[in-house]
């Protein structure tokens, strides 16, 4: 294959198996360069002040885009930028506190989240959170990874956030059982 400024010209015949290993390759390179111009223009900041605003100039990028780009990747540093998460990701999480941030990267990672999933996650949470906050007791249960990731999964297939997934899902189990229960024991 062969990359030009306007576009990608794709010989004759390419093999499946070539054309998908150069779509991994092209949304790794869209990914990445999103970090590397916040990475470009954090560094001009820093360095050339006085000329900053020439050399993004010269980029031929929106402002406000490449403004994105540097927040974004100020507030990750190459530390703790996740490889198996994307730029849109990390993009999600950078208003949060830094011990929020590891905590939703970690969930993303774990339940292989898209960008819109993980969105859709935190909204819900800070929706939960509110209602949480107004309870007057909160009640912990130790749940092995394997399983918390494996009901993930299934609330995201039901459309639903965890928290509600799981109280519906336990509260039609009760109701069974106590259904159950109630047909065996003898009226008085």
């Amino acid at each position: 294959m062969l990359t030009t400024k306007v576009g990608l010209h794709i010989p004759v015949g390419l093999a499946f198996e070539e054309w998908e290993r150069a779509g991994r390759q092209l949304s790794g390179l869209l990914n990445s360069s999103s970090w590397w111009l916040g990475d470009w223009l954090v560094y001009g900041k820093d360095q050339y002040a006085d000329r900053y605003e020439r050399g993004i100039r010269a980029a031929g990028l929106q402002y406000q885009t490449l403004r994105n780009y540097a927040w974004v990747s100020r507030r990750f540093e190459l530390e703790r930028r996740r490889p198996e998460l994307s730029f849109q990701h990390h993009a999600e999480l950078a208003s949060l506190p830094v011990e929020e941030q590891e905590d939703w990267l970690d969930r993303a990672e774990r339940m292989k989240w898209n960008t819109k999933q993980l969105r859709n996650a935190i909204r819900a949470e800070r929706e939960n959170g509110s209602e949480q906050m107004s309870a007057a007791a909160t009640r912990r249960l130790a749940v092995p990874d394997n399983r918390l990731q494996w009901w993930h999964r299934a609330a995201a297939h039901a459309g639903t956030e965890l928290g509600e997934w799981v109280t519906s899902t336990l509260d039609a189990a009760a109701s069974q059982v106590l259904k159950e229960v109630d047909l065996h024991v003898p009226l008085e």
